[in-house]
């Protein structure tokens, strides 16, 4: 599937790094061939963006199951896969499939697993697998608790430039918790984790990557002392980076308080302090990265006790609405929004997308920041429906969306 005909879109207002500015974009060959102000030329599609946001697709970070409708719904062109399949990521062959399993209208980009079948012990074929298409290698849903081990993998990703997707989560404290430790876990008899669980695994990360010139993503920080760490860290010049989802910064642990199992979630819902710690961080630059952590579960993992019930939600639905909310808010501008929903999680993966710049593939998305929607697992695209969203009124959709310079939707 390419591109038949160059396609220029006009009377928009396009994203970048400096602002909203308006104006259009003209691709052709399936590349960006000009951004700002643009004419279209004879034998143009000519698209009329009506002075919607043209933004470039999202790039979603850390998704574990893809479900491109739901993908396409959300604004997302690209998505990074972690390793936790059924079998592992932790071959190349399983690597190299995955990669060309989206094309040509999504591009999946996998996370190699860090261990043999995840399990934190030996380390997985991980040059074999960057061979084989692999973007970034990750511990996957657990901490790799073995420090050793740890560093050799963050040793071993430096020589080959590959990113470090690191679940902050001391095992050791968290074990079988559910909840985050406090008034609301203790009201709802819920086993529970200190915060400092975070925070312990955070610094363990930070200090083995200052050792060995390793680049470390934290794929969630959700607490206020971790922010803190991955905040001096950067000040120390680190090249560590912080990812987060939107439920970590709309939802806090009262969430929970019905026990509704679409709230349970990994890392677990924090205190109001954290979530408020949270869009801080995000407003300052701590944050880098805002992901859908897309674990779409169906009624056989969420239709029991709250304790039993596995953990995950289907975010890439929205991911862009809840994002747009901190704009709405005041927290961020619509440049900062984007910058975190694309040029940054592109810029971790090293794939040339994310931004509005000529040459680049054309993954472009129109997005209406005023359309107002309501969230309604009935009428879900994902493969199962589980948000903790369900029922609340919402605003920004994405249109229209373009991969590689083909019209997906809109």
């Amino acid at each position: 599937m390419k591109q038949q005909t160059p396609t220029t879109i006009t009377n928009g207002r396009l994203v970048t790094a400096q602002g909203v500015t308006k104006g259009g974009i003209r691709f052709a060959g399936g590349v960006i061939e000009a951004a700002g102000d643009v004419a279209p030329r004879d034998g143009d599609e000519v698209v009329d963006a009506k002075s919607r946001l043209i933004a470039p697709g999202l790039v979603d970070f850390g998704v574990f199951a893809i479900d491109k409708p739901a993908f396409h719904f959300g604004g997302i062109t690209r998505a990074a896969l972690m390793p936790d399949q059924s079998p592992p990521l932790d071959l190349p062959s399983r690597v190299s499939y995955i990669a060309k399993s989206g094309k040509p209208d999504l591009w999946v980009h996998p996370l190699a697993a860090a261990t043999r079948e995840l399990a934190g012990r030996e380390l997985a074929e991980i040059g074999l697998m960057k061979e084989a298409g692999a973007r970034g290698v990750a511990t996957g849903r657990r901490w790799i608790a073995d420090s050793g081990v740890m560093l050799r993998l963050m040793q071993y990703a430096a020589m080959l430039d590959l990113v470090v997707v690191s679940h902050a989560e001391d095992g050791g404290l968290a074990g079988d918790a559910v909840a985050t430790a406090g008034e609301m876990a203790t009201r709802l008899g819920l086993p529970s984790a200190p915060a400092q669980a975070e925070a312990l695994a955070v610094a363990r990360d930070i200090a083995l990557a200052e050792l060995s010139g390793a680049r470390l993503h934290l794929r969630q920080v959700t607490t206020a002392a971790a922010l803190d760490l991955v905040r001096a860290a950067k000040q120390r010049g680190m090249a560590v980076t912080a990812g987060v989802t939107p439920a970590h910064f709309m939802l806090s642990d009262l969430a929970t308080a019905e026990f509704r199992t679409f709230a349970r979630l990994s890392p677990p819902l924090r205190s109001e302090a954290d979530r408020q710690a949270v869009i801080e961080a995000i407003a300052d630059g701590t944050i880098d990265v805002i992901a859908s952590g897309h674990d779409p579960r169906g009624p056989e993992d969420k239709r029991l006790p709250f304790a039993d019930a596995e953990p995950g939600m289907a975010g890439a639905e929205t991911l862009l609405a809840m994002t747009l909310n901190l704009v709405r808010d005041g927290a961020i501008d619509v440049a900062r929004a984007i910058e975190l929903l694309a040029a940054n999680p592109a810029r971790l993966l090293g794939v040339e997308a994310g931004v509005l710049r000529e040459g680049y593939e054309a993954d472009i998305a129109l997005i209406d920041p005023d359309k107002p929607w309501i969230v309604d697992t009935a009428k879900m695209a994902a493969s199962a429906r589980n948000t903790p969203f369900d029922g609340q009124p919402t605003q920004g959709r994405a249109t229209a969306l373009w991969k590689g310079g083909v019209r997906i939707t809109g």
